[in-house]
């Protein structure tokens, strides 16, 4: 019976991606919407974004730093540690999952209030094809998501060599040394490649649980969260397969 449920979701959520797309509201419109969008969504989250990598990224470096207690193995390590941590995992992947609870929870809410004031209906009798309106603006929008991470990639090794350089654990020069040591351009595509499925699955999945909900503001909370949960799985089960596909 569960799984019937799961299905038949799922099914709903690929008829709703398919309705975005269709009947276009028209571009005056469209284009006020899209850059409110780019503010809530994109211009709001850089303070915590920036905040959280630059930490991150210097307790990364210090831990890598603590566990090298070997004298014969070089402190150059840190840096490449730090980088390889910052590039691969850190900056697509964890900041996609708190993204998840910050931007999820603002999009399910705000869709969620408009069902619960009957806001949504009232769009589609005007002749607005409410799908198109309120979700394929924050797609358009969150296309600029990897420039929010391309900003922590660079704050999370900025933030470990200051952390590393001014905490003592190894020079300047080793740091930007291991920084620069082996690097594979490819990784930089394979982490904007994640970096735009995350936001599609950050647009698409909190809509999905704040258009199709029912019930008071109550409701609206637990959407909320059941959105958060949701697209944080498919964030991680993403994560999986695209790092087998494209590293494996």
């Amino acid at each position: 019976m569960m799984l019937i449920r799961y299905l038949s979701q799922i099914g709903r959520y690929f008829l709703m991606l398919k309705e975005i797309f269709n009947k276009q509201t028209k571009w005056p419109v469209m284009k006020n919407l899209i850059l409110k969008e780019i503010d809530d969504l994109i211009i709001d989250s850089l303070g915590i974004v920036c905040f959280i990598s630059f930490f991150i990224g210097g307790v990364v470096a210090i831990q890598t730093a603590l566990n090298l207690t070997n004298p014969l193995i070089p402190k150059y390590l840190i840096g490449f540690a730090t980088r390889q941590s910052v590039i691969l995992e850190f900056a697509p992947t964890f900041i996609s999952v708190i993204m998840a609870g910050k931007m999820g929870s603002y999009i399910t809410s705000s869709i969620g209030t408009m069902r619960v004031t009957e806001q949504i209906d009232a769009l589609e009798v005007m002749g607005v094809n409410s799908l198109n309106y309120l979700v394929f603006p924050k797609i358009i929008a969150l296309l600029m998501y990897p420039f929010v991470i391309c900003i922590s990639m660079f704050l999370g090794i900025f933030g470990g060599w200051m952390a590393s350089a001014y905490g003592g654990f190894s020079t300047s020069q080793d740091f930007i040394a291991g920084a620069q040591m082996e690097f594979i351009p490819f990784h930089i595509t394979y982490a904007f490649i994640k970096t735009l499925i995350f936001a599609m699955l950050l647009a698409t999945i909190p809509s999905f649980h704040g258009y199709y909900m029912k019930g008071g503001a109550l409701e609206v909370g637990k959407a909320s969260t059941v959105s958060f949960v949701w697209t944080s799985v498919c964030i991680i089960l993403f994560n999986y397969i695209l790092t087998q596909l494209l590293l494996g």
